[in-house]
């Protein structure tokens, strides 16, 4: 598997600080109307006087409410790595369960406490369109296989890459069923997403 490069959905990339912060409150606002509105409802105008500027600063970046959700995607991706960074520098090498655990619990902790989460993670509530970011999934296990293997000192191969892929997309699939079950998670289901992940990945990591 390949490594998928990220699109870049801004039309624009900040330079000046005072750009990037203006981002950063376009993207919080486009977040927090996803919880309030869902995906379908979210418009680029909402956002603008969510965030307090104006439309053109919102166009300025985007061309459209797709893009902008792209963009809050990839930036809940980069979230995503950095808190699972943070995580497996706390824990030894010697043994991958603690690893996999981290990288679980750092996606249920983001689906409980990040704003629009639940409808934008790593990818749009949307028809996928062609390109890179049509699989979310693939840039989630590209991320997670450098991860993986920085940490426990292996060697990227199409095994681990492809068994990576599969868990992830498992995982994606009944994280949403333990979340509709329970909105903060049941936790009957993801004790069986765990022990799922360990039976599934100690084929290629043991």
């Amino acid at each position: 598997m390949d490594p998928v490069p990220p699109t870049h959905p801004l039309r624009r990339t900040p330079v000046q600080q005072r750009s990037a912060d203006r981002l950063a409150r376009i993207l919080d606002a486009c977040a927090a109307l996803l919880d309030e509105t869902g995906y379908e409802n979210l418009s680029t105008r909402a956002v603008a006087q969510r965030a307090g500027v104006p439309i053109g600063s919102v166009y300025r970046f985007f061309g459209n409410k797709r893009a902008m959700a792209i963009a809050l995607a990839h930036r809940n991706l980069d979230r995503y790595t950095e808190g699972i960074a943070d995580r497996l520098a706390e824990l030894p090498d010697a043994d991958w369960r603690p690893v996999v655990d981290a990288v679980l619990d750092e996606y249920l902790a983001m689906k409980r406490t990040v704003p629009g989460f639940a409808l934008v993670d790593f990818g749009v509530p949307a028809p996928p369109e062609e390109g890179p970011d049509a699989d979310p999934n693939r840039h989630v296990a590209v991320r997670l296989t450098e991860l993986l293997g920085a940490h426990l000192g292996l060697s990227p191969h199409p095994g681990l890459e492809r068994a990576v892929l599969v868990a992830v997309e498992a995982t994606d699939a009944l994280t949403k069923l333990a979340f509709r079950s329970d909105p903060a998670g049941d936790p009957a289901i993801v004790a069986e997403i765990r022990a799922m992940m360990h039976a599934y990945l100690a084929g290629v990591l043991d």
